[in-house]
């Protein structure tokens, strides 16, 4: 049993890191700085606090007694959120600056930061085509901006804390984490909670429309949260000090991402396309040549599998919301 800190337990991956963490036997201490009611889960199991990591000190409390420590936190959302938000992103370097110096103080044994496939250089991204990246297509940087910079200079951070303090970093590249117990409404949904709900929406409403930003076409893979769970475990339990992809290989379209979810809903609707919309880069995927060959194991969860079991959750949850008169609870 280890004592194993998740900061930004509060969210999507942290509230399922502590679950996990949980179902291994460790004792695990969580914290988030929403209060407790707006986290996306709350574990009995877990020592669970409000604390905004931003400030150094409260980053040196959080540590304190850990063996281990899980950084999920930051100030992000979908790419709407993203794109409208770069300061509030680039912020978030003050969350892993602190806490690698809390970590380094208090002589963690093993740290990780959750990174980014935003961190890619954009220029490898323009065509719907995409060639997956690969760890080193990160350089010479030209990240997101915003968002993608944050990530970056996060790695650099982790990487030289490594190299100069003997902190034992791990970095993953996660690539559109998706799946139950996300945020899919309120301006941070990802695409694959987005295109859940909207459908749902549509399908209640009696509108059978439904607005997709950009023309569809562009390209990304979506990983499943108990692949990113599974992979994150592994990395932390192997010597592997460079950032490396966690993410899906199966490349799809916005389009047909739209249309898996249309078939789980069993409904068909026109498509209202928004070409002015925050849309990212015209194509995304990843390499995972490295994970293979470390772990020998990739992420395997077939898109239409996890989509359907994410509809359903959001469904459920949204249904549950009308009949008890509240707002959805991922919208408090």
């Amino acid at each position: 049993m280890k004592k194993i800190l998740v900061c930004g337990a509060g969210g999507f991956i942290g509230g399922h890191m502590v679950g996990a963490l949980l179902g291994q036997g460790h004792r695990v201490g969580a914290v988030d700085r929403k209060p407790l009611e707006n986290w996306c889960q709350l574990h009995a199991g877990a020592e669970s606090r409000t604390l905004d990591l931003q400030r150094r000190e409260a980053c040196a409390e959080a540590v304190r007694g850990y063996d281990e420590v899980y950084n999920f936190a930051a100030d992000m959302g979908g790419m709407g959120f993203i794109e409208n938000n770069k300061a509030l992103c680039m912020l978030s370097v003050l969350i892993n600056t602190h806490l690698l110096v809390a970590a380094r103080d208090a002589g963690v044994e093993r740290y990780f930061f959750a990174s980014s496939a935003c961190v890619y250089n954009a220029a490898k991204q323009m065509s719907a085509d995409v060639v997956p990246l690969a760890e080193a297509d990160a350089y010479p940087a030209m990240p997101e901006d915003g968002y993608g910079w944050e990530k970056l200079f996060g790695e650099r951070m982790c990487r030289h804390f490594h190299e100069d303090f003997g902190v034992a970093t791990h970095v993953a590249r996660y690539h559109n984490i998706y799946g139950p117990q996300g945020t899919y409404d309120g301006g941070r949904e990802k695409a694959p909670a987005a295109m859940c709900r909207k459908v749902i929406e549509a399908v209640l409403a009696n509108e059978l429309e439904i607005e997709i930003w950009g023309d569809g076409s562009q390209t990304r893979s979506f990983t499943y949260i108990d692949d990113c769970i599974k992979g994150t475990l592994m990395l932390m339990s192997g010597d592997c000090a460079e950032p490396l992809n966690i993410g899906s290989s199966e490349l799809v379209s916005i389009n047909q991402l739209v249309s898996i979810v249309e078939e789980i809903a069993g409904v068909k609707l026109a498509r209202k396309y928004n070409p002015s919309a925050p849309k990212g880069v015209n194509g995304r995927n990843s390499d995972n040549t490295l994970i293979k060959s470390l772990f020998g194991w990739e992420p395997s969860t077939r898109l239409r599998d996890g989509m359907e079991r994410t509809y359903r959750w959001i469904y459920d949850d949204m249904m549950r919301a009308l009949r008890q008169g509240r707002p959805s609870a991922m919208n408090r």
